[in-house]
């Protein structure tokens, strides 16, 4: 059995041609004009950006700046008030951060008693947290720390 090949047609070939030439003739052409030019406006753009700056002067400046950690460690402070229930007490206590700051979060710290959380959040104003506690044994005391963490 003989298999017959069919020949593309001519109207294929012109189709195939036009395409590689469209994709790839006149790019490279374009580039090949265009790289000077591109390579001369980068330069000129940077220039302009570096404000006349060497490349070691801008290597010492950023080597002079503060790292990320420790810029966002010097953004965040964490203030505390005493809180204190007697038995079956209840009530709201409020750690207030320091004049500009915001209260981001907040918690507290229980080492005597038991005490539970029954709201949280900051304050109308947002400088501060504050926690509504319950005292959860009915017989005893709590008191710890209610904690406000602040951004500077």
């Amino acid at each position: 059995m003989t298999v017959l090949k069919k020949r593309p047609s001519a109207a294929l070939v012109v189709a195939m041609i036009a395409l590689f030439v469209a994709l790839g003739g006149t790019a490279g052409a374009v580039v090949t004009a265009a790289v000077p030019l591109a390579k001369r406006a980068l330069v000129a753009d940077n220039a302009k950006k570096l404000s006349g700056q060497t490349s070691s002067q801008l290597v010492s400046q950023a080597a002079a700046a503060p790292g990320p950690a420790s810029t966002a460690a010097s953004l965040i402070s964490v203030k505390t008030a005493p809180f204190a229930l007697s038995a079956n007490g209840q009530g709201s206590f409020t750690a207030t951060c320091d004049a500009g700051q915001k209260a981001i979060a907040g918690g507290y710290a229980n080492p005597v008693g038991t005490a539970f959380s029954v709201d949280t959040g900051p304050t109308s104003d947002g400088t501060g947290w504050s926690i509504y506690l319950l005292e959860g044994t009915g017989n005893g005391v709590a008191a710890g720390l209610i904690q406000a963490i602040c951004l500077k």
